[in-house]
């Protein structure tokens, strides 16, 4: 395939857009330190500055495709970075956390604007039989960007300052923009749209904002033990119920979602749910793991994502154009699920000795297999839709994506924390005073403590200390070994549900799946 100079330069500034919104996804959370330290602020208060960042995104990710298709989606695009830009700016200028947490609110807003207009803007670059390869260029990104926040975030931190990793949008954010007004061009097919949605747009905000909010905090609250968050969860169900209502019902709705009578995208939906379930859960629970339990640095553990991430990136080209050659999109995805398992697998034999050269193998299969994945899904969600539903098909996959990977983050850290617990308890159990190898385990330690000029009274307590730590960690050893184990199982089970998706060749010309249905 052959590309023109101004076709590169639209691949170009779409990626980098996109890319700033998915760097500053993850970023922001190897500084959190930092930012406590400089603003004077408590954990649960800094975590806020995740939280916002990610209940407006998702909320303008699912509007992204209205908003673009009111107002031009070259305005809308470039109103977006500018947006994000401005407020990146006024993070990095934040002298309080409560500024920042409403900053990273604005920018979220903004950045919720670029992902799904950018994926959208190359679906139409690309000719409908190269769906496939233009799917594989925005998987980079959507891959990548997650991966790199952490490495550059802690690079940037330990070198310069935490406001610098908002700084350093500027220069992109302007290029970005401007390549955006002299380059981007409007879809051919315009879409009409009549009135505005408030009672739809209020519910959206209402009911996915709470959710995410929920979801955000709920493990940190303790869940329903806590009285906003049983608040918010009826305000999430209440609002989801009355959005979906509204939307189809309502003529012109802000979120269209009779898309979902196409049995193809429906069915992508849920397998992009599972994806972001995975893809973000995995990205969560690996690096906690490496940091509170292993000990490494943040720089260490995000380098430990970049091997699975280049190993993504070789991926994607290849898989692109075996799709643009009919290959069945459904048997790549199958492939894809079956290495997320091998992955887990090999991370659930994992020691309390681990190494990061341990890390290396198994993230290299969860790379290949991410890319086997995310391409042949996304384009068999789009592939059937018409131009003036690219955008809201594109905003509802990249929302139900983001929705899965925060369901995957607090289905994690809950399973992490309870199975924890259980074995804690478990192995507490077996310590009594009638087990041979607890009491040579604490004599040893006693004795070791004493040969050092320890007393006895005081050596006898420290062993006791130290018995109690190491059950703690193997216990948290074994939650974690646990839960590679529950994600594996989960994607294992989900490969049987690829043969709901038929090929079909001829719709298109190229790799189609459609729901095999009526």
């Amino acid at each position: 395939m052959k590309f023109g100079l101004d076709k590169w330069i639209v691949i170009v500034t779409v990626i980098s857009a996109a890319l700033l919104q998915l760097v500053d996804t993850s970023i922001v959370n190897v500084t959190l330190l930092q930012m406590m330290g400089s603003l004077g602020a408590t954990l649960g208060d800094i975590s806020w500055v995740i939280t916002s960042y990610a209940a407006a995104n998702v909320i303008m990710i699912a509007m992204a495709g209205w908003l673009s298709n009111k107002y031009g989606r070259k305005k809308y695009f470039a109103a977006s970075i500018i947006v994000f830009t401005v407020a990146s700016v006024l993070c990095g200028m934040s002298t309080n956390v409560w500024m920042l947490v409403f900053f990273r609110f604005i920018q979220g807003m903004g950045g919720g604007g670029l992902l799904s207009t950018a994926q959208a803007i190359l679906v139409e670059t690309f000719p409908k039989e190269e769906l496939g390869l233009a799917n594989a260029i925005y998987g980079l990104g959507v891959i990548i960007g997650p991966t790199i926040g952490p490495v550059l975030g802690g690079y940037i931190t330990d070198t310069l300052s935490w406001h610098w990793i908002f700084f350093i949008n500027i220069p992109v954010g302007i290029a970005a923009t401007a390549m955006t007004w002299f380059y981007v061009k409007e879809p051919l097919e315009k879409y009409q749209v009549r009135g505005m949605d408030w009672p739809g747009i209020g519910l959206l905000v209402a009911g996915v904002g709470a959710m995410q909010v929920v979801l955000e905090r709920g493990d940190k609250e303790g869940w329903f033990e806590s009285r906003y968050i049983t608040f918010l969860s009826i305000v999430a169900v209440v609002g989801a119920v009355g959005f979906v209502w509204r939307e189809l019902v309502y003529e012109h709705p802000v979120v269209n979602l009779r898309l979902m009578k196409d049995r193809s995208f429906a069915m992508g939906m849920l397998f992009n749910f599972i994806l972001g379930f995975g893809l973000f859960g995995s990205v969560f629970v690996i690096p906690v793991f490496a940091q509170s339990f292993l000990g490494f640095t943040a720089t260490d553990t995000g380098k430990l994502l970049i091997p699975g991430s280049i190993a993504t990136a070789i991926m994607m080209p290849f898989i692109g154009k075996a799709l643009q050659k009919k290959l069945p999109a459904n048997l790549f995805s199958g492939i894809g699920f079956f290495l997320f398992y091998f992955f887990t697998y090999m991370l659930s034999h994992l020691g309390a000795q681990t190494g990061t050269s341990s890390f290396f193998w198994p993230l290299v299969v969860r790379g290949v297999g991410l890319g086997l994945i995310f391409i042949p899904l996304t384009t068999m969600s789009l592939v059937g839709l018409k131009g003036k539903d690219i955008p809201q098909g594109t905003g509802l996959t990249n929302m139900i994506r983001q929705l899965g990977g925060s369901f995957g983050v607090a289905v994690m850290a809950t399973f992490i924390e309870r199975r924890t617990t259980f074995h804690q308890s478990i192995l507490s159990d077996g310590i009594t005073s009638y087990s041979m190898a607890a009491y040579q385990r604490l004599s040893g330690m006693t004795a070791a403590l004493i040969a050092k000029g320890v007393d006895a009274a005081t050596a006898k307590v420290r062993a006791l200390a130290m018995l109690d730590h190491l059950v703690a960690k193997q216990a948290s050893l074994l939650a974690y070994l646990d839960t590679f184990y529950f994600v594996g199982f989960f994607f294992l089970a989900c490969i049987p549900l690829l043969f709901l998706f038929k090929a079909n060749k001829e719709k298109t010309g190229g790799p189609v799946a459609e729901f095999h249905g009526e």
